[in-house]
């Protein structure tokens, strides 16, 4: 577990240099990872906690740390695959080499990189990289952009009228309130799994309209943070707390759909106090 106990200094700073970076960050990892995907006989071991991961998850997480290092290296990492390295640094990169691992081997194209940069403790900037897709989608907590073209989630305020996006439909039941989860569902216009980071690049490029996952690891959530808010979105915990750090997420793409998601998936009051 990571004790996310970073320095506290929050001075303004120009972020202009880490987002044309982050971009340099995401188009050598996007090279790398590429080859590996659809290659048949890729070796998948499974780790620890049951999740799978492959030669293309370590080494882009390799390729990405050393490009760190080379360019800012008193800057921090945290990445999925080899751990932390400087995590009380003022500035911090989080790394999650593939978003969506259980779908890079299946051959299925809805997964990408998620790099964020964390200041004072803060994510300030996020991407999320479609490598198989061609996209690239970075956002500042101000705008976000999509293949260098400003994008912004689409006016949605009802239910009735929503996209809604999970990656696991069963997991809601495991880390939350299953039954007010398939409440919920019943109501919405649409529901997909297609979910992971693709799903919040949906909502935030216009194509979705809430996104939810009941259980995130720090990397899985740092970068959609100010990809979303950039977007114009609203993301917060499951039970409507602060985004950053927290365990799962909620993204919709107005406030009152975010509010009315968070009352029917949160009935009683017993999951606040989780």
């Amino acid at each position: 577990m990571y004790s996310l106990a970073f320095a506290a200094n929050t001075r303004p700073v120009d972020l202009t240099r880490y987002r044309t970076f982050m971009g340099e960050l995401a188009q050598q990892s996007g090279e790398f990872i590429r080859p590996y995907f659809g290659t048949p006989g890729l070796a998948v071991e499974t780790k620890a906690d049951q999740t799978p991961v492959t030669a293309a998850d370590r080494g882009a997480e390799e390729l990405l740390r050393a490009l760190i290092a080379k360019r800012y290296p008193a800057h921090g990492v945290i990445g999925e695959e080899f751990g932390e390295d400087r995590p009380g640094a003022e500035f911090v990169w989080m790394l999650d080499p593939i978003d969506g691992t259980k779908s890079f081997v299946a051959g299925v194209p809805l997964w990408g990189t998620l790099i964020a940069l964390l200041h004072g403790g803060q994510p300030v900037l996020g991407t999320i990289h479609l490598p198989a897709l061609g996209q690239l989608m970075l956002g500042d907590g101000t705008t976000t952009t999509l293949n260098g073209r400003p994008t912004r989630v689409r006016p949605c305020t009802r239910v009735e009228d929503a996209t809604l996006l999970t990656s696991d439909p069963l997991n809601p039941a495991i880390y939350q309130d299953g039954p007010a989860f398939a409440a919920f569902s019943r109501r919405a216009r649409l529901v997909r799994t297609w979910g992971d980071c693709y799903g919040y690049f949906l909502l935030a490029s216009g194509r979705a309209d809430v996104m939810c996952d009941p259980v995130l690891s720090p990397w899985d959530l740092a970068a959609l943070v100010p990809v979303v808010h950039g977007a114009g979105g609203v993301i917060t915990d499951w039970q409507g707390s602060a985004p950053w750090p927290a365990p799962s997420a909620l993204a919709a793409t107005s406030p009152s759909l975010h509010a009315e998601a968070i009352a029917a998936l949160n009935p009683t009051d017993k999951g606040r106090d989780r």
